[in-house]
């Protein structure tokens, strides 16, 4: 194990844990894949445990596939296991939490990691826990030192879901779906220092899950410029809009900005470009048939780095129409591509965007469709824009400096595990 000052410098050997991490999957993916990065980068040696889908990390970052059902696999959802798979314990307990319309993958990934771990712990320093907060992690911490990232609070995402169905059925299968909560706060509240991305998280994770603020240690996400950056010579379609969320998760607040999107087409040319492909059947389908904005809706499917940079370039302005948002990576990317942002003022996206975007509150489609308006009106406004978000991101938010203060987070870990 490393010493505090004699070895302050020293490389350390880090163990990330992560339930659900593919990059294309949402946030916890995408810090995974860089942060992992940048740690080695600085030099130090990092292996990744993790669950389905594969995380698609760069090839010198060793990765363990920890087994499991993965019955959320869309090429084969929910299926239905064989007796073999059920007679393993942490299987059967997975299958019966999928199907009572759970989600049980942060408790029995945190056992399958315990299990994984129990002969290794000599090999690392640090653990760090990437948002699984499972039983298996206290567990864990209780023999090598143990951080964990919180994005932000899930208590949020709870809320709003609840919030968005009148039917009392619906209401609890959202309860039942987000039960994981009570298990994450239990656990969270006995690690020493817990990782968050913004001050915004922070405040509402210490409030929601009652950790004291002096517990963590905010440390923002970077943005991957060399994937995020300007194409200057790209033809921009001045009618075009572009959000990377194609989720009917209402925290993402999809439905809110179609509404805006319906506004401003009865007073002018506008068109939208969403990054994803929408749920069959789902919500959001159901809105725009209801808006009649079909003719204005583009809908990318699932596409590569390459192409995802291209449709910033070619687009007016990007909009993160979320409800909230622990630290919002889809304004930083359209930042970083030199795109204006029209975002709202959900959880931490503020601190993110500054004073280099329009800024309006959630939920309101008026208030979307107005700030849409301004920026297509006012073009010499929205290049300022685009200019001033490139900037911003070149010197706030780079993996290089998430990785140096994570390090920090984790001897300080380190040494306190050793005082008791």
């Amino acid at each position: 194990m490393v010493s505090d000052e004699k070895h302050k410098h020293t490389p350390l050997k880090i163990c990330f844990l992560s339930y659900r991490s593919n990059p294309h999957c949402g946030g916890q993916g995408v810090y995974l894949k860089n942060l992992s990065r940048a740690l080695t980068d600085l030099g130090h040696t990092v292996d990744v445990i993790c669950g389905p889908p594969d995380p698609r990390l760069d090839e010198d970052i060793p990765v363990f596939k920890l087994p499991c059902l993965d019955l959320y696999d869309p090429e084969n959802p929910f299926r239905m296991p064989t007796v073999k798979e059920l007679l393993d314990p942490i299987n059967f307990v997975e299958w019966v939490g999928v199907s009572t319309m759970g989600f049980p993958e942060p408790f029995t990934f945190g056992l399958r990691a315990y299990q994984f771990l129990k002969q290794r712990w000599h090999q690392y320093d640090i653990i760090h826990d990437n948002q699984s907060l499972s039983y298996g992690i206290w567990a864990i911490s209780k023999f090598v030192p143990t951080i964990a990232t919180i994005h932000h609070p899930i208590t949020i995402d709870r809320a709003v879901a609840i919030r968005s169905v009148t039917a009392g059925w619906k209401k609890l299968k959202h309860l039942r779906w987000f039960s994981f909560i009570g298990m994450q706060k239990r656990v969270s509240r006995t690690l020493p220092y817990i990782i968050t991305v913004s001050k915004c998280a922070r405040n509402d994770i210490s409030n929601d899950f009652q950790i004291p603020t002096k517990k963590f240690k905010v440390v923002p996400n970077g943005i991957n410029t060399e994937i995020f950056y300007p194409i200057p010579d790209m033809p921009k379609d001045n009618r075009r809009l572009i959000v990377t969320n194609s989720a009917d998760m209402p925290l993402k607040g999809l439905y809110y900005l179609l509404q805006a999107i319906a506004v401003v087409a009865n007073s002018r040319p506008v068109a939208l470009t969403v990054v994803g492909t929408p749920k069959k059947n789902g919500g959001i389908l159901k809105l725009i048939r209801k808006l009649g904005i079909g003719h204005l809706i583009t809908f990318t499917g699932r596409i590569d780095d390459q192409q995802f940079v291209r449709e910033y370039a070619r687009a007016t302005a990007a909009i993160v129409p979320s409800v909230y948002e622990g630290f919002g990576l889809p304004a930083g990317e359209a930042m970083a591509c030199a795109v204006p942002v029209i975002s709202t003022t959900g959880g931490a996206l503020p601190e993110v965007v500054g004073d280099a975007g329009i800024l309006v509150p959630p939920a309101d489609p008026h208030a979307l469709a107005n700030a849409i308006r301004l920026l297509l009106d006012h073009p010499e406004m929205a290049q300022h824009l685009g200019q001033a978000g490139y900037q911003r991101v070149q010197k706030h938010f780079t993996w290089q400096n998430a990785a140096e203060k994570s390090v920090a987070a984790y001897r300080e870990t380190i040494r306190d595990h050793r005082k008791f």
